[in-house]
Formats: structure tokens, sequence, C-alpha cells
């Protein structure tokens, strides 16, 4: 009813709403959309996830008008930007230290999810939809790793593109195809500049809006895991559930507040990071005949990585980084337990849980090492930890001893 009297308001707003559903959809997206009231501070690397997003397309979109393709000029553009261009080196810099920014986020959003059981039904199309947007965000942030044309893009370039050889029979002309050459050139820039700007952007863009939409339709999940729309007060509304805005809105705005003090510490003083968010070897221009030591991609693909280099044979280890990332697209039907969160769930998960999260940071710190020696030991253990956390999950989440879980949610102001 509210929004058709918004449409016979007189002056512009009714004109607006008469034309466009504005109203109703703050109405509906905002006023009237009730989410838990027990978020803590785990549930704000969703919008932070958002707002990465609108930062690197923003700052992408001045870098696009500045960069040229092309295996001669694009590292000297790049040198361009930082140099002459005004306020250039800013942009260059919100850009890729952006891009581990996004990666930061995402990672603890999607830890999150591992914790309170966000996978699980009713969000399993929620969380497919939310690890289609990771493989999109790697693939983008690969072939946006490439673009600067510095040795260490050239070089993981190469490695990375040369993983597809070990696919039988079409490996071979997969890799040339991939690369338009017959090595990493002028012609696959084109085509990761192609790609990187317009193709997977879009992509992204359509699988954050199917993402919101599957959250708005299920709710958000919460620490305790209880579905807050099962029990409704006698006007309809939720009991457990507060409006989204202005409570989490404002809530919001703080996290967003700490996050961008936090990003503009790095981006003003370390962007470099010591190494890990532009490494040393990509202020050179690539060098087909000086090989960095030791080639390693971002830090947010080292954990992969490392499972590829812990098997002396490629091909083993090419399907083992497939089988790493697709494990998590499998999570709402590995997990048996009865409960959602880790709150609930007994010893057996927890150690698990525990277990992986030490797999994972110490695959990606392995990532970074050259492949030798111990380091290559302690991958192998880590690697067999992380799949243990898949693998193993339909029996420890059988057998684990859960706690009751209250009818209603916990809350505590």
């Amino acid at each position: 009813m509210a929004s058709n009297d918004a449409q016979f308001r007189p002056g512009f707003w009714g004109w607006l709403n008469k034309r466009l559903p504005v109203e109703s959809f703050i109405r509906e997206q905002l006023l009237e959309y009730y989410a838990p009231k027990n978020f803590n501070v785990w549930y704000f690397f969703g919008s932070l996830a958002l707002l990465a997003l609108v930062l690197q397309l923003f700052t992408g979109i001045f870098l696009t008008m500045f960069y040229k393709v092309g295996d001669t000029t694009a590292f000297d553009s790049v040198e361009f930007i930082r140099r002459e261009v005004s306020y250039g080196w800013l942009i260059q810099y919100l850009h890729s230290v952006g891009a581990s920014a996004f990666f930061v986020v995402v990672y603890l959003h999607m830890y999150r999810a591992l914790m309170y059981g966000s996978y699980k039904t009713p969000r399993e199309l929620l969380w497919l939809f939310g690890m289609f947007i990771y493989l999109a965000l790697m693939a983008e942030a690969f072939m946006g790793y490439v673009l600067p044309w510095g040795n260490m893009s050239y070089w993981a370039a190469t490695v990375i593109i040369n993983l597809f050889s070990t696919i039988p029979v079409i490996g071979p002309g997969l890799v040339e195809w991939i690369r338009g050459d017959y090595g990493v050139a002028d012609a696959t820039l084109n085509r990761f500049f192609s790609l990187h700007v317009v193709a997977i952007p879009l992509v992204l863009l359509l699988l954050v809006a199917l993402h919101l939409v599957a959250l708005r339709q299920v709710g958000s999940n919460n620490p305790d895991g209880i579905e807050i729309k099962d029990r409704r007060g006698s006007d309809g509304k939720p009991l457990d559930g507060i409006p989204f805005h202005p409570y989490y809105t404002v809530k919001d705005i703080v996290g967003v507040g700490v996050f961008l003090a936090l990003f503009a510490i790095v981006v003003f003083f370390v962007p470099t990071f010591g190494g890990l968010f532009m490494e040393e070897a990509n202020f050179e221009p690539a060098n087909p005949l000086s090989t960095p030591e030791p080639i390693a991609p971002s830090w947010y693909f080292t954990p992969y990585y490392a499972i590829l280099r812990a098997v002396p044979n490629q091909r083993l280890g090419a399907l083992l980084l497939l089988l790493a990332v697709l494990a998590f697209f499998f999570l709402p039907w590995l997990d048996r337990s009865p409960v959602k969160s880790v709150r609930y769930r007994g010893w057996l998960f927890r150690l698990f849980l525990a277990e992986f999260t030490l797999s994972f940071l110490g695959l990606m710190y392995l990532g970074l090492k050259p492949p030798t020696g111990m380091y290559v030991v302690a991958a192998r253990v880590f690697s067999i930890g992380y799949f243990a956390f898949f693998l193993l999950m339909p029996w420890y989440t059988r057998r684990d001893q859960v706690k009751p879980v209250p009818e209603r949610v916990s809350f505590h102001a």
C-alpha cells in the first residue's frame, strides 16, 4: 500500500516511484528485511567484499585509460602510470593492494561460513553461487596479475598456463589456444586484457547479484545456526530479527571505517607488504631469459600452488590442485551434522576445523618457498591435512557429539 502511495505523491519523488520502484525496493530490502539480531564481527566481511569489488572496478576503469596492451608497451605503460600520471601511483596501488584486500576479506567470509555452517540447508545454492564467485575472482586476479608484464607476471603465467598441458589428449592444443601463440606473448596479453576488463567482470557482477538474491530468499545465517523465520510474532515479523536498516547499515559503516583505515595504512606506507602484495621481480620487465627465484604466484594462490608442487608427478599435482578448489563445492552434502554452528558441535569437528586452518595457512607459507628439502615434506603433510578435512567430513560430522541447540538465538547487548 505504501508503495502505491509513493506513486501518487506530488513532485519528483512521486514521478520517479511511478516509473521505478525505488521506495518499495528500499522498504523491502532494507527496512522490512529482518536479519538475526545476534550478528558478530564475522558478519562484516560480506559487505566488505562488496566494497572491495566496487573499489577494484572503480580503480580498474582509470587504469585502463592509460594502460597499453602489448609485450613491448605493457610494462612501460604501468611505469608511466606510476611516475607520470597525476595520482597514477595512488590508483595503481589502490588496485594492486585492493586485490589482496579482496582475497583477505573473501577468505574470512568463507571461513565464517565454515564455522557457522552457512553452507547447510537451506543455503546450498547460496554457497554454490559464492563458490562460483570465488572461481571467477581467481580467474580475474590471475589475468590481472599478468597484465603489468613484470618478470614474475611472465613466469607465473607460463607455469600456470602449462598446467593445462596435463589434460589428456587435448592438453597441448588447449595450452596453445589459451596463449594464442607458441609462448606467452603479445597475443596472450590481448586475450587476458579482454577477459580481465570485460568478460569476467560481467560474470562476476551477475554472480554477485544472484548471490544477493539467494541471500534475501533464504535469509542470513547467524552464529547460533537458528532459522529466525521459523518463529514469528503476531505481526508476522521474526521474533529474533531486527530490520537491516538502520541497525546493520550503521554497524557495517563502522566495519567499513576500520577496513578503510587499515587499507590506507598499507597503501600509503607498505604497498608491497614485504613483497607479498607486489613482488620485487615484478618491478623488472618480463624476460624469458631470466627466471626469478623462486617462481611463485600471488599469496592468495600459494596454498594450491604448494599442493601442486608437493607431488612429483605434474599430472597428479594438477589434478589435486583442481580437487582442492572443487572440494568446497561439496561441503553442503559432505557435512552430516544435525547442527550448523561450531558453538554446538563437539570436539571432533573443532579439531578438524583447526587442523584445516593450520594446513591452509601452512600451505600458503610453503607456496612462497622453493620446492626443496623439508619444504616439500611439510607441503605433503599439510596437503594430507587439507584433504582430510573434506574426505573424512561425512565420518566425523556423524560421530561428533553435538550440544542441544536453543530454541531462540542467544544475544548479549
